[in-house]
Formats: structure tokens, sequence, C-alpha cells
């Protein structure tokens, strides 16, 4: 019974701080205050202040983390309403996608083998650019660490969702076809949490990139590997 009120407490204690977090996102809009972001740093600090253990705060934490998974099939709503332009642009998805892809593992691989990352850390960084749940199964295949992995993941969708708008206006890409491919391939769910910022045509394209990015980076990783002999 105890745990049960824990638990209740913890996430209705989450969710609040988020809804608090949304609202100051929409009145001030810096990309650095993301909700996603300012709710974890604001969570981080609260369990480091009252000396609360990761494994106190999953008793709650889990509930929560397991509506990952419906988040994620949710999105393909968008994506019905937008199947015609699906279909008619259907190349340039693809070939994106796999760009943005490839570049994602070849630069995590990269940036890894230059710093001297342990072997096992460079598998971990490979599905960084990929929703968490596949990007977990994708390392652990790979022999990463896949707590690591999870870490990875969270960089690059911070990463993306704060400097992806900076980057897309610097290179001019005004299009929602190509907002919504550059955030869904780079940067997973945060990326499509922020495509609905440009508008439903660009969720669809971010939904479907995140998507694509997810069944060709299972193809992809161990190939990656191979290829580099990691």
């Amino acid at each position: 019974m105890q745990e049960f009120f824990i638990a209740v407490f913890i996430i209705v204690a989450t969710v609040a701080l988020y809804l608090v977090m949304a609202k100051v996102y929409v009145r001030f809009s810096y990309p650095i205050l993301i909700p996603v972001l300012t709710t974890t740093i604001f969570v981080i600090l609260l369990l480091l202040t009252f000396h609360v253990s990761y494994d106190e705060y999953m008793i709650g934490g889990k509930w929560i983390n397991s509506l990952l998974g419906p988040a994620v099939v949710a999105l393909a709503y968008p994506l019905y309403k937008q199947r015609e332009m699906l279909v008619k642009y259907s190349v340039p998805i693809i070939g994106g996608v796999f760009v943005g892809l490839f570049a994602g593992m070849i630069s995590g691989l990269v940036f890894a083998e230059v710093f001297g990352i342990d072997r096992s850390l460079i598998l971990s960084i490979i599905p960084k650019s990929i929703t968490t749940p596949v990007a977990i199964q994708i390392a652990t295949g790979l022999g990463g660490v896949p707590s690591m992995t999870v870490v990875f993941v969270m960089i690059a969708g911070f990463s993306g969702v704060i400097l992806g708008p900076l980057l897309l206006k610097w290179i001019r890409i005004k299009s929602s076809l190509g907002k919504g491919i550059a955030l869904g391939s780079a940067s997973h769910a945060l990326g499509t949490s922020k495509a609905f910022e440009y508008g439903e045509l660009t969720v669809s394209m971010s939904s479907v990139s995140m998507t694509l990015s997810a069944v060709l980076g299972s193809v992809f990783g161990p190939i990656v590997v191979w290829l580099f002999q990691v």
C-alpha cells in the first residue's frame, strides 16, 4: 500500500511539474526551455536535494515510462491523415531518412573513435538517433550498454530540438517536408514533439521519419559495425 501512495505522488508531482514547465515554454518560447528538458533537470535536482534514489523514483516513474510506447503509436493518426502526401513524396522521404540515419550513426562512431571511447560505449552510441525502445534493442543486439544508449538518445533528442530550429533557419529549410524529415530522423520522439509547432504536415513527416529510422536502423546498425570493424 505504501508503494502505491509513493507511485501516485511521484506521478502527480512529475506531471504537475511538466505542466508548469509547458506554460513557461509557451510564455517565453526559448528552445532551451522545452518542457521535457526543463522537467528532467528539475526532477534530477529534486531527487538530489531530497536524497531520493533512482529506484525509489521509478516506483512511480515506471508507469510514466510505460506510456512511451502508446505515445509513439498515437503518432500514426496524423500519419494516416497525410497518407496521400506520404505516397506523393515517398522518394525524398526515404532518401532523406536514409541519409539522416546513416549520418547520425557515422558521426557518433567517428566522434567516439576520436576521443578513444570504450568499444561497448561506441556500440551504445550508434543507435542514438533512433527512438528509445528500438534503440535499446539495437544496442543490446550489438553488444552495447542499453542504459548508456538511453542517455545518448536523450542527448541526441535534446540537442536536435534545441539546435535543430536554428540550423534549419541557417540553411534556409522552409518546407514542412524538410523540417519534418530532419527532426524525426535526427531527434526521434523529441524532434516529433517539436514538429507540432510547425503544423500537422511537419508532424506527419517527422513521425514517418522516426518510424523509418527505427526500421532501417535495425538493419543498418549491424552493417555499420561490420563495415567499420568496431
